[in-house]
């Protein structure tokens, strides 16, 4: 069965964001034209950011879907990995804080900024 691969921002049991990677099956649709099932949302937003935009540390307010339009995104955690997103590209965030938990900048979290020289543009599609 076709899939597509879904890469997942999420907070982990020590509250420190990570990613993931999971399989998003093609179950619908047809041979020519394979789909997901049809998923639930809550709503999208569309940002620009400017060159040279960067975030502090933050953790996402509510899981979301977060699709590259133009420029390139570029996902940075606390253990110091990251991962740059292209346009037509995607990732779903849900690195919420952990219940009962005050945000801790040292622990908590990610930052994002935008590279290259074009701004860069988002979809942002609630989970």
């Amino acid at each position: 069965m076709p899939s597509i691969t879904q890469v997942i921002l999420f907070t982990d049991t020590d509250g420190r964001a990570r990613f993931r990677e999971d399989a998003v099956p093609l179950t619908e649709g047809k041979p020519d034209a394979a789909l997901s099932a049809l998923m639930p949302s809550g709503g999208f937003q569309l940002r620009q950011s400017p060159v040279g935009f960067r975030s502090t540390f933050h953790c996402t307010g509510e899981p979301q879907w977060v699709f590259i339009l133009q420029g390139q995104m570029e996902i940075s955690l606390q253990d110091g990995s990251a991962r740059v997103f292209k346009p037509g590209e995607h990732f779903y965030s849900a690195d919420v804080l952990p219940p009962g938990q005050t945000f801790d900048a040292t622990v908590h979290g990610h930052w994002s900024r935008q590279l290259g020289d074009q701004p860069l543009v988002t979809l942002f599609v609630r989970g």
